[in-house]
């Protein structure tokens, strides 16, 4: 399961419920993510006032069985 880099909280994200743009919250300081990709898990954050060059890209790879 992602974390949260703000805040280390667990993200609740249903990697099979979820596609590209969809914008997902951490429940635990607000701090809002768009999903670039779903295969592996790729977050960006929201956030009007950061340069797109200062956005934050956090992936999290799905572990295959």
């Amino acid at each position: 399961m992602p974390s949260c880099p703000e805040c280390e909280n667990n993200l609740d994200i249903e990697l099979d419920e979820v596609e590209e743009g969809d914008v997902v919250a951490c429940d635990e300081c607000g701090t809002e993510y768009e999903i670039v990709g779903v295969e592996p898990l790729e977050l960006t954050r929201i956030d009007g006032d950061l340069d797109d060059e200062d956005d934050e890209l956090f992936e999290e790879e799905e572990e295959e069985e």
